[in-house]
């Protein structure tokens, strides 16, 4: 009988290895396949036998390993070999204008790469001998999470690199897209099966590269984009040129990119694409202008939130035309009634839209709308719809005016309307099933308690089960009881129990937060919680007391009496105390005067710092963090993507603006390096990376 060699197993298992991953960049990025799909699926099944029979041979990056594992995965943080730096974005055509002139006037002569900014998540991945090795999320820009299992499921992320002439370690940056055809097909399965759906296509791709089962991530259909290479010898000096080998050795890199030489140039191809966008597959929310040649980029050099040498032009916001059929109410954790229009489904931005928030009774008022009209529907920041008007000259001769909604759609109670407020509210809190389920789910958030492993589905699942009430209950749970559930397991358990275990450490001013008392924040909690210093002396602190606290008025104070005075809440609250969990304030040192008086605003995101830690170096240095730009208000530190209303309120009322940058240098970076460092050493890059000193490196120093 003849007997196959180790070595001639090791060379068929290589070679179909080697096939398949040539056919699935000519299906997945080239869309030009050259077999069936009958024939690529036998030579999967193949390799498959082969590679169970022969596990010596296992290669983490063999096609097979495209379908993903049910293994549930931890996120590991990971650092940035090259900080992901953010865009400055513009809108006119004025500003764009002005960025070509002033890289003009300091470079000379200078060549443009215009590209379609795509609208999904954005990705770092780590080749090493042609092989991938990590995939990072963006993060903070200075770190992000290793998600690399899951990105291994996307077909059009090359496993092992084609041809040749690829440096022996680099980076490559894209972006992480769901199709509009699969986000579509999701949403329509989502509601089919009752689960709450996507509110588009980038959320959808950044939920599912986080998910924690790569098996879904693989059948969620993902796609790859990649723009931007970074490293060591990189072959060529030009972004154009290393792009156009970057695509021989298997990347999907865009083919709608163009060189420019020209404002009037760059201008055209932003005209063409603002309309043929719309034909596209996959979601885009403007251009990306980078000067081509590295040489010249490194003269511009970079700010410390974004280069200097690259802009983002974003398309103006979409309008369309449909019917308003009718109107639902839902209840929040507050008891808020939010009214949302169902429509006849048209494309707007990209999307299907169905659904579209009209926010209050005012609103609805303001514009008339009524049941049967033809609104217009538009996405704010081409994401959350919404009607912005009525087309009157098609409403229908028998239209009357909208009546809304008197009682809780939930429970039934007589819905109240507080003075000041637009909104109306359910004011039984403790029997309406959403408002329940809403201030657990407050309650575990990020910025109140932190307890990661529990999301909104399993809360309903815990809810539904018997086995929680309220947010106190969660400290009574048993891992022999989560594991029970639909989709979990003990692994799965354990780390929620251990999650619920450390909120225990959470700073008094988060738990305050979290209890979910209306209106207040996190702004307002922390000043609450330094004014009153513990629960108890906020629990009995009368109404004018409250008022003489920062940030609390009138209604805020009889929220908080109103929260207080419900023997169920202050049930809840100790048994919360005698589960652990911190009622106390603890003192936060005083690191200097700087700030001493002044009331600030932060916003926008930032490159250094989260906003959480940039509040933090403002009450370390003497200052007042504000949550709204008022009259009194002193700075606004402004960072990326900052809300427009923000900037427009600042600027009327003539407010300063300062960036990161400079607040850093305001109050001096040996004192930032002694207050945040100290506290987790990996939030702030070294200096070398904050400022590249070699060129290899600086090619890399990318966004």
């Amino acid at each position: 009988m003849y007997m196959v060699s180790q070595n001639e197993i090791e060379r068929q298992i290589c070679e179909l290895r080697q096939k398949l991953h040539l056919h699935n960049h000519k299906y997945y990025v080239e869309n030009s396949p050259e077999i069936s799909d009958f024939e690529f699926d036998a030579m999967m099944r193949q390799l498959q036998d082969l590679e169970a029979a022969h596990p010596e041979f296992a290669d983490p990056t063999s096609p097979t390993l495209r379908v993903g594992s049910d293994i549930t995965n931890t996120f590991q943080s990971v650092k940035h070999r090259f900080a992901m730096q953010s865009l400055s974005n513009t809108y006119s055509s004025e500003e764009l204008r002005e960025f070509v002139e002033r890289i003009e006037r300091e470079v000379g002569e200078a060549e443009f790469v215009c590209e379609l900014k795509f609208d999904g998540t954005a990705i770092s991945l780590t080749y090493e001998k042609g092989q991938l090795v990590r995939a990072v999320t963006r993060g903070d820009g200075v770190q992000g999470d290793d998600v690399t299992a899951n990105v291994r499921t996307i077909r059009s992320v090359p496993l092992q690199l084609l041809g040749e002439g690829y440096p022996e370690l680099f980076e490559i940056r894209g972006e992480i897209l769901m199709p509009y055809a699969t986000f579509d097909r999701l949403n329509l399965e989502r509601e089919a099966a009752g689960e709450p759906l996507f509110a588009n296509p980038r959320n959808a791709a950044a939920g599912t590269l986080k998910q924690q089962n790569s098996h879904i991530v693989a059948q969620r259909g993902l796609d790859c984009t990649l723009y931007q290479i970074a490293g060591d010898n990189l072959p060529f000096a030009t972004h154009w040129e290393n792009l156009c080998e970057a695509r021989k050795w298997g990347f999907k890199i865009s083919d709608k990119m163009q060189l420019c030489n020209s404002i009037e140039q760059i201008e055209q191809y932003i005209t063409y694409w603002d309309t043929e966008r719309h034909n596209l597959s996959v979601p885009t929310d403007g251009v990306v202008i980078k000067l081509n040649d590295f040489a010249k980029r490194r003269q511009m050099g970079t700010t410390a939130k974004s280069p200097r040498w690259a802009v983002a032009y974003k398309f103006k916001a979409e309008q369309a035309l449909t019917r308003l059929n009718s109107v639902d109410f839902q209840v929040g954790r507050t008891g808020a009634i939010t009214p949302v229009a169902n429509l006849d489904p048209v494309q707007l931005a990209g999307t299907t839209v169905r659904r579209a928030s009209l926010h209050n009774a005012e609103q609805i008022a303001l514009l008339d709308i009524r049941l049967g009209d033809m609104v217009y529907v538009e996405k704010g920041g081409e994401i959350i719809p919404k009607i912005t008007g009525v087309e009157l000259s098609q409403r229908p001769t028998d239209s009357r005016p909208f009546q809304y909604i008197e009682q809780c759609p939930e429970c039934g109670t007589p819905l109240v309307r507080f003075e000041g407020e637009a909104k109306h509210y359910c004011p039984n809190q403790n029997h309406c099933r959403p408002q329940i389920l809403g201030r657990i789910i407050h309650f575990i958030r990020r910025k109140a308690l932190n307890i990661d492993g529990l999301g909104s589905e399993t809360v309903e699942l815990l809810f539904e089960s018997g086995m929680i009430a309220n947010a106190a209950d969660l400290y009574s749970l048993r891992a022999m009881d989560i594991a029970t559930l639909p989709r979990l397991g003990e692994k799965s358990a354990e780390n929620i129990l251990h999650s619920i275990e450390q909120s225990r450490n959470v700073p008094f001013h988060r738990v305050l937060f979290g209890l979910g008392i209306r209106f207040v924040g996190e702004t307002t909690a922390k000043y609450l919680a330094a004014h009153f210093r513990t629960i108890d002396a906020l629990m009995e602190a009368s109404h004018e007391e409250l008022c003489e606290a920062e940030e609390v008025g009138e209604k805020i104070a009889y929220s908080i009496r109103e929260y207080f005075a419900d023997e169920g809440n202050r049930q809840i609250i100790e048994r919360l105390r005698s589960a652990g969990l911190q009622f106390e304030q603890q003192n936060v040192e005083q690191q200097s005067d700087l700030l001493s008086g002044k009331n600030i605003v932060v916003s926008g995101k930032f490159s250094h710092f989260s906003r959480e830690e940039i509040k933090a170096l403002i009450e370390q240095h003497g200052g007042r963090n504000q949550s709204a730009v008022a009259a009194n208000t002193d700075i606004l530190v402004a960072g990326e993507n900052m809300g427009p209303a923000k900037l427009q309120k600042a600027q009327k009322l003539g407010v300063k603006m300062i960036s990161e940058e400079e607040l850093i240098e305001l109050l001096g970076n040996k004192i930032i390096e002694q207050n945040v460092v100290k506290a987790d050493d990996d939030k702030l890059p070294p200096q070398a990376e904050q400022t590249p000193k070699t060129e290899s490196v600086t090619q890399g120093s990318l966004f």
